[in-house]
């Protein structure tokens, strides 16, 4: 009988440990999800200079290339479901807002952006993110008509 006991009771120790270090494990991975989108989250409904957004861009493309997004012929990223993000750009045209991928000011070359849009101010429009992770997938950043 108490044999039976003390097993129970060693059985019972373990699974409440198993199920500390799991909650714990999850807490820690809920932490770093936050940190790493306040790195983001910082530009939602915020003005910025172009200057800012180019930053943004590059942060992004690091983040990307660190974790091994793929990309496709055209050098574009392709979203995942977990950890890719995305920035695109909507810039004042004579008539309408036009978009852009990060990829295509990547490309231009980000030098030249903020040699014209240095100035420019940009407003964080838009912020998604992944399903799975909760974290960052998508900004949006749009230029504020002057």
């Amino acid at each position: 009988m108490k044999k039976t006991i003390l097993i129970l009771s060693i059985l019972l120790l373990s699974i409440l440990l198993i199920i500390c270090v799991a909650l714990t494990k999850n807490q820690a991975n809920l932490a770093n999800i936050q940190k790493a989108n306040l790195e983001y989250e910082t530009y939602k409904e915020k003005e910025v200079f172009g200057t800012e957004v180019a930053s943004v861009i590059h942060k992004a493309t690091d983040h990307n290339l660190k974790h091994e997004i793929k990309q496709d012929e055209k050098g574009f990223f392709i979203p995942n479901e977990t950890n890719s993000i995305k920035v695109e750009i909507k810039l004042q045209d004579e008539k309408e807002l036009k978009t852009y991928q990060m990829e295509t000011i990547q490309k231009v070359g980000t030098e030249g952006f903020i040699k014209n849009f240095n100035l420019i101010q940009f407003k964080c429009t838009n912020i998604e993110y992944h399903n799975q992770t909760k974290r960052v997938a998508k900004l949006v950043f749009e230029q504020i008509e002057e």
